[in-house]
């Protein structure tokens, strides 16, 4: 797992000109075992020409002696010449990929801490609720609460021994029991999440109880629902975790949406926002991007100052002589890379047309 200042220090990296290698694996061993995912990184380092290379020795060392394959995604970056390695093994697996710069190839890494940073779950019925807490895909904790049993009040405890006129009847009663339960189950959620903070919200029950609940909770949790849907609640962790990702990624896709309106708004009205690849680079170099918008999968080639924290993609177009620039696969990460570093954000967004209309890069700006 990866938390913000380790991703920091990664973007903060300097390599003085040595390469650095990165690399993403699935290391899901429910679908693949161990030996064919390394010998998918040795075919990998083969197609990069890496193969034998001090960074390769030190990649495969670390699969080999120090990796215990207990999770389904790990990240990789050495620079041998530096004396720098890392490695984050993570409960979300990554698409196999390897790349080489002068910083490290964070995009991945990037999109999955915003992505699945820190959500949470509630089943709830009228008896009681479960709580869980996620981060980047793992359960960080559980709880629950269990109020009065309003099932007993049908086996004939009050459920025809009062008369409505001389006090409550058994509807009434298991209407008072449910409704006393929801409350003091809102109550204990809000504790719960009051420990383990989250961003997003998603509540499980039938409609009408989950509707119910959340009207019962503080305003601030309410504000962090991000979806609801059916579910029982005797179902296991494992069918919460996967329905809960299976929305987020829905939730995570209006967001981006509303994120790629924002922008094209601003350029609309002449606002601060940039896109294009040139433009955006030289926002980036002028430090005055806020959030960065990339298309997933978009990648450019240009030229990069380490130094100077300098990227362009067209040399007619950098104030800096050319001897000072070195070449590099891709400016699109440096950008990302050099926005985090400088206090931005950056979004990878998958599958919007309009922000690749619009040159599949752009920022919403400080100024």
């Amino acid at each position: 797992m990866i938390d913000q200042a380790q991703l920091a220090n990664l973007c903060s990296f300097e390599s003085d000109g040595h390469k650095v290698v990165s690399v993403y694996l699935d290391t899901d061993t429910a679908k693949e075992s161990s030996e064919s995912i390394k010998l998918q990184l040795k075919g990998m380092l083969r197609d990069a020409q890496l193969q034998s290379t001090p960074d390769a020795e030190n990649i495969e060392r670390y699969l080999e002696l120090s990796y215990d394959w207990s999770t389904p995604g790990l990240a990789l970056f050495s620079c041998a010449a530096a004396n720098f390695f890392q490695a984050f093994p993570t409960a979300v697996a990554f698409r196999n990929r390897l790349r080489t710069g002068p910083k490290p190839y964070i995009k991945p890494l990037a999109h999955l801490l915003d992505y699945y940073a820190d959500y949470g779950a509630v089943l709830v019925d009228k008896i009681g609720a479960r709580f869980f807490k996620y981060h980047q895909g793992e359960l960080q904790a559980t709880d629950g609460y269990l109020g009065e049993d309003i099932h007993k009040l049908k086996d004939g405890r009050g459920s025809s021994a009062v008369g409505m006129r001389g006090g409550l009847g058994g509807a009434r009663r298991e209407e008072a029991a449910a409704g006393r339960n929801l409350r003091e189950a809102a109550a204990a959620a809000a504790a719960f999440f009051n420990k383990w903070p989250v961003r997003r919200l998603f509540i499980g029950g039938t409609a009408e109880t989950v509707a119910s609940f959340s009207d019962l909770l503080p305003k601030q949790l309410q504000s962090c629902i991000a979806g609801t849907f059916n579910m029982g609640m005797n179902a296991g962790e494992h069918e919460v975790r996967k329905q809960v990702l299976a929305l987020l990624q829905e939730s995570n896709a209006r967001r981006e949406a509303k994120m790629v309106e924002s922008l094209i708004s601003a350029l609309g009205q002449n606002g601060n926002a940039v896109a294009g690849l040139d433009e955006t680079l030289q926002a980036v170099n002028q430090r005055r991007v806020q959030t960065l918008l990339i298309s997933d999968g978009f990648h450019a080639p240009g030229y990069f100052d380490e130094k100077a924290g300098y990227v362009v993609a067209n040399l007619a177009q950098s104030p800096l002589p050319a001897e000072e620039l070195i070449p590099v696969d891709d400016v699109v990460d440096l950008a990302m890379n050099l926005t985090l570093s400088n206090g931005g954000q950056a979004e990878v967004v998958t599958g919007d047309e309009r922000l690749e209309a619009y040159g599949r890069i752009g920022a919403l700006l400080r100024y």
